[in-house]
C-alpha cells in the first residue's frame, strides 16, 4: 500500500463456504470488508488495486481454499488496441450514442434489466429482484458511481447500461445489462469499448473488468481485451490467458 493511501485499520471477515456460482462442484469463500463514510472512496481505490470488487457497501475478494480460478483483471487503456471483432462491433452499433449519467434507477432501466436476465441468465437469483432491490443495486454506493447508457439515436430506445465505479486510477465495470434481441451486435462488448474510451478521455490508465475465469464462458470473454493485466498476490502483471 502506498504511503498516500494510509488509512485507519479496517475489520475484514471471511464468509462461510457456499456453492460456487460459476463452476460446478466447487465452493466459494470471500474475504470482505464494509466501506462507508468519508474514507469509502479511498478504501475503494486501495482495495481495487489489491484485486477486490465492490457490491453495495462491501468490497470482497475470493479466498477459496482449493481453487484459484478467479483472477481479477484490468485493461491497460494506453496500450489498448481494437481487434477486428471490436471494430465490427462499433460499426454495427454506429447508430447508438453513449452517455455518462448519475446512478439513478428508473423503470426503463429495470425493464431492460428484466429482459436481459430472462434472455441470458434465467437461472440467476437476480431474476427475483423487485424494483426497489434493483434501485439499491444502482444507487446504494458509498463511492463515486455513474451509469454508462447506450441509446438508439433514431428511436430513443435504451439499449444498454453499464454500472461503473470511478476510481483514482480507472473505471471499474460493476455490472452491465443490455438488449439481447440482436446478439450479433455484441452490445456487451460495445459497452466495455465505450468504457475504455471514457477512461481515455478522463486520463485514467485502467478499466477494471472484475474476475476472469477461464472455465466459465460468462467470465472468460474478458480474454479478448489486450493488453490485459491480472492481479497475483496483490501485484499486477501482464496476463495472456490461454483459451
Amino acid at each position: 500500500m502506498h504511503s498516500q493511501d494510509a488509512l485507519p485499520l479496517k475489520a475484514f471477515y471471511t464468509t462461510v463456504s457456499v456453492p460456487c456460482p460459476y463452476l460446478p462442484d466447487r465452493t466459494e469463500r470471500k474475504l470482505a470488508a464494509e466501506i462507508s463514510g468519508t474514507d469509502a472512496q479511498r478504501w475503494a481505490n486501495v482495495l481495487s488495486r489489491a484485486g477486490f470488487r465492490r457490491s453495495h457497501s462491501v468490497c470482497y475478494i475470493p479466498v477459496c481454499e482449493e481453487c484459484q480460478a478467479c483472477r481479477s483483471v484490468r485493461i491497460d487503456v494506453k496500450g489498448f488496441h481494437l481487434n477486428k471483432k471490436m471494430k465490427k462491433t462499433l460499426r454495427l452499433n454506429a447508430e447508438l450514442s453513449f452517455s455518462i449519467l448519475p446512478n439513478v434507477a428508473d423503470s426503463e432501466q429495470y425493464a431492460l434489466f428484466r429482459n436481459y436476465l430472462s434472455a441470458r441468465h434465467q437461472g440467476s437469483e437476480m431474476n427475483s429482484m423487485y424494483f426497489e432491490e434493483f434501485r439499491a443495486m444502482i444507487e446504494d454506493s458509498p463511492v463515486e458511481t455513474v451509469l454508462g447508457q447506450a441509446r438508439d439515436t433514431q428511436t430513443g430506445a435504451l439499449k444498454g447500461v453499464m454500472l461503473t465505479d470511478v476510481l483514482d486510477d480507472g473505471l471499474s465495470a460493476v455490472y452491465s445489462f443490455f438488449d439481447s434481441s440482436e446478439p450479433f451486435k455484441s452490445l456487451g462488448r460495445y459497452l466495455i469499448l465505450k468504457l475504455v474510451e471514457e477512461a481515455e478521455k478522463r486520463g485514467l490508465p485502467y478499466v477494471y473488468l472484475g474476475y476472469f475465469i477461464s472455465e466459465c464462458p460468462n467470465m472468460a470473454y474478458k480474454a479478448e481485451y489486450r493488453p490485459l493485466e491480472c492481479c497475483f498476490g496483490g501485484k499486477w502483471r501482464e496476463f495472456i490467458p490461454l483459451r
